[in-house]
């Protein structure tokens, strides 16, 4: 008896489908000028035709302007001549200009060194008030309200260096002796960080108390428990949440000292000796040095170095800081 063999059954019904085929990828359409108008391309532009000639013609305008101007020899009143970079030599080579920048340099330390710190300070203790923030954060603002001329003015009356002045009255109750102030190479700096300091404490406070009404709670409570005191509950809790806040501010500070101009010019007029002259003043006197106009080229041309290096400064600042200020 032959035996036959039978097929082997399958598992799966003959009709059942098979595994689903790779679902082809959906192909982008082309963006065409006729797509562009028929999605309200033109509407768009139309809108923000006005912003944008605006921006162009009174911004971007002067800075192409001074580019220019950078290379020609003018003051504005006879015909440029193109020069090159004959400005540029002769500001590199006039001996002002390393006083100006060793000026400027000093000045934005000592802002760094006294006026970074302060408005922190000020905040972080503002905050701690239970009673009257309101009225603290007014004070603290009000210089801020007040015009920076006429503030300069009133502190020149302060900085009289006789015995009988506002400040030197003031140090005589505590049997200091009277302060030259602007009148001496060494204090006239000084001086005029102190004020620069009083006149942007405020905005700056405000922009600290702003940051601090954003941190949790939660974390001081935990602190509390953890038995941190005010100045530990500051150091692990407070300044690590604004450490995006302070390094932002802390490059506006270094823009805003490098371009420091009203209250040299204001106060000492970059004296004594040149001793409070800085990079802005020093612009200020390539392009004002005369009635008949000064040399426009030279101001522009020390302008764009001043602006390359800012922006260069502020690149580097940014990728240096980049990991510590978002850790």
């Amino acid at each position: 008896m032959t035996l036959t063999a039978k097929p082997a059954a399958t598992n799966a019904p003959a009709d059942e489908p098979g595994p689903p085929a790779a679902s082809a990828r959906p192909k982008r359409a082309r963006r065409t000028p006729l797509t562009w108008i028929r999605g309200g391309g033109l509407w768009n532009l139309a809108f923000l035709a006005p912003m944008l000639i605006v921006f162009g013609v009174f911004s971007w305008g002067p800075i192409v302007q001074s580019v220019i101007m950078s290379f020609q020899k003018t003051n504005l009143v006879t015909p440029a001549v193109w020069v090159g970079f004959d400005n540029f030599a002769r500001v590199l080579s006039d001996p002002n200009l390393g006083t100006a920048v060793l000026n400027t340099l000093y000045f934005a330390g000592l802002a760094l060194v006294f006026g970074f710190p302060l408005p922190i300070i000020m905040a972080v203790l503002m905050s701690e008030v239970k009673r009257g923030k309101g009225l603290y954060s007014a004070l603290a603002y009000l210089p801020v309200v007040v015009p920076p001329v006429v503030a300069v003015l009133l502190w020149k009356v302060f900085y009289n260096a006789s015995p009988d002045g506002v400040f030197n009255t003031i140090l005589g109750f505590f049997g200091i002796p009277p302060q030259p102030w602007l009148q001496s190479s060494a204090t006239a700096m000084p001086s005029l960080v102190i004020e620069a300091t009083w006149a942007a404490a405020g905005g700056s406070i405000i922009i600290y108390l702003a940051a601090l009404i954003a941190v949790p709670p939660e974390l001081y409570d935990a602190a509390e428990v953890d038995g941190a005191g005010i100045w530990r509950k500051i150091w692990h809790v407070t300044l690590p949440q604004l450490r995006g806040i302070l390094f932002i501010m802390l490059i506006l500070q270094v823009i805003g000292t490098a371009q420091v101009f009203l209250e040299p010019y204001l106060f000492t007029g970059g004296g004594p000796n040149n001793a409070t002259l800085t990079v802005l003043l020093l612009i200020y006197r390539y392009a004002f040095q005369n009635s008949l106009g000064g040399a426009y080229g030279e101001a522009t041309a020390l302008s764009l170095m001043l602006a390359i290096f800012l922006g260069l400064l502020s690149w580097l600042y940014f990728k240096l800081t980049d990991r510590w200020s978002t850790n």
